[in-house]
């Protein structure tokens, strides 16, 4: 038995070791940043907070996290300056009350992830108005001007799907933000129609009468209706927000289950309580096959053998339903090491998890949840930042929007332990300089840009410290928007 146990100890040991020694060159290495039910900024100064941000995108960058998912729109509300929303309640303590003096989270966050070379992701909830009902609204809402736009669920107030006015709000403030910042993504979570209570049927009769046969529903279609609503929002974004800038992604994030198996033979072989295609109206496949948008990321937070929604049964669905649409996995942070599986041991199931993600064609990287949560867990940071994610990573390409590199950097040098670089950049917004890349070679090594262990560092500025270190060369290469990658610059050598 002992011999047994030693044999499988070992393997599993060489499998961890496989996967670490060869991390990707393209990983999806993304960090959730979410802002609702956030109870501590109320209490800080805005120095406070922009001090708060810093000291999560260093620890990122730490863990060579290359993508933030920052929650820009929690319920109704902004993390911005907006004319179409009031300031959200996260930010100040009060909805409608700005910061004094003034401070536009999503405008800080984004450029400083940019200095970082990290990409940022503004992360939008489509529907959720408050959390519970002691909640107190802004007088200057919409929910003020037109309560008709809305209805309540479980103490809780939503915008109503059905009503298209309703989905214009919601394109309208995701097209404002979109012109005015310089995101790389918009992102949305698993919140459509609000996961079900129990006996509770969400309140949308009245809207379905007025608006099934319009629609082109019958009576005894409201399923079809409401998935249909959620169908057109998802639709009439993506189409919008290519029209205004061609780069932005439109990724969703949605629950780890599409349909049961016993429900539908093309679903998954699962028998979860809650499904997207039953019970959130979201029907994620069709928006992969329609290609309406540039990645599914969906939230697999259980573990390896999961009685419902094993964790392994989910991530072979989705890769066999991917449709060609980059597929990044939700990894639940606290679901990682030390965990009790379902035979009630305590087990490490990180180096399987990965190694599933990192062997199958059709998985592109993760998306940990929630980033603010690495502070906790130590153990899990070492092995990201030791074997996992040891080095930088660029984002997988997105070959359906563009693959064309831009121009190389022509001019680079080296003074007093920094290298710097221009570049004249293009006309064409898509191959606009973005990010750049610094490769470090040792004075007898190939030089191979492909190679990971290689890649020094990824940065949004056009200088970088490397030291005074001799023996060694240095490549500058340009990524533009979607992060295709230049030819290297001429070398510069110590």
């Amino acid at each position: 038995m002992k011999r047994v146990i030693t044999t499988l100890a070992l393997t599993l040991l060489c499998i961890s070791l496989s996967i670490a020694k060869s991390p990707p060159k393209r990983e999806f290495r993304g960090a959730w940043f979410p802002t609702v039910v956030n109870s501590t900024w109320r209490n800080m100064s805005v120095e406070e907070i922009k001090t708060d941000i810093i000291n999560y995108l260093d620890l990122f960058k730490k863990l060579n996290i290359n993508a933030v998912i920052f929650q820009v729109r929690p319920q109704g509300d902004a993390m911005y300056i907006s004319e179409i929303e009031p300031w959200s309640r996260f930010l100040t303590g009060k909805q409608g009350e700005a910061p004094d003096p003034m401070f536009d989270p999503a405008k800080f966050i984004t450029e400083e992830c940019h200095k970082r070379g990290i990409e940022m992701h503004a992360w939008f909830n489509p529907y959720r108005v408050t959390s519970n009902k002691n909640e107190v609204l802004s007088k200057d809402h919409l929910f003020f001007k037109r309560a008709d736009l809305f209805v309540t669920y479980g103490g809780q107030i939503y915008f109503n799907p059905g009503k298209p006015e309703s989905r214009e709000h919601t394109v309208k403030v995701i097209a404002d933000f979109v012109r005015r910042y310089d995101i790389d993504a918009v992102h949305f979570d698993d919140y459509f129609y609000p996961y079900k209570l129990p006996y509770t049927d969400f309140p949308d009769e009245e809207t379905f009468l007025e608006y099934h046969e319009k629609d082109g529903f019958s009576r005894f279609s409201k399923d079809e209706w409401r998935r249909n609503n959620v169908n057109l929002l998802v639709k009439e974004l993506s189409r919008t927000i290519k029209s205004i800038k061609p780069w932005v992604r439109f990724g969703i994030s949605p629950f780890g289950v599409w349909r049961n198996s016993y429900v539908d033979t093309s679903g998954s072989n699962t028998t979860a309580l809650q499904t997207n295609y039953d019970d959130l109206y979201a029907d994620i496949l069709l928006w992969l096959k329609e290609g309406w948008i540039d990645y599914n990321a969906p939230q697999l937070y259980w573990e390896i053998g999961h009685k419902r929604a094993d964790y392994l049964t989910l991530v072979n669905w989705w890769a066999s339903n991917s449709y060609n649409v980059n597929l990044y996995i939700g990894q639940n942070i606290r679901n990682q090491i030390n965990i009790k599986n379902s035979d009630g041991d305590i087990v490490n199931q990180l180096y399987r998890k990965m190694e599933l993600v990192r062997e199958n064609p059709e998985t592109g990287g993760n998306i940990w949840w929630s980033g603010l949560s690495f502070p906790d867990q130590k153990e899990l940071m070492d092995s990201l930042i030791l074997n996992y994610q040891r080095y930088p990573s660029l984002v997988p390409l997105y070959k359906k929007i563009d693959t064309i590199p831009p121009e190389p950097v022509k001019e680079i040098s080296y003074k007093k332990g920094y290298l710097s670089w221009d570049h004249n950049g293009s006309q064409d917004p898509l191959q606009k300089p973005h990010f750049y890349c610094i490769y470090k070679f040792r004075a007898d090594q190939e030089t191979d840009l492909q190679d990971p262990s290689c890649l020094l560092a990824v940065t949004g500025e056009k200088n970088f410290y490397v030291g005074k270190e001799r023996r060694v060369r240095y490549i500058i290469t340009v990524l533009d928007r979607l992060q295709n990658e230049s030819s290297g610059s001429a070398v510069v050598g110590r």
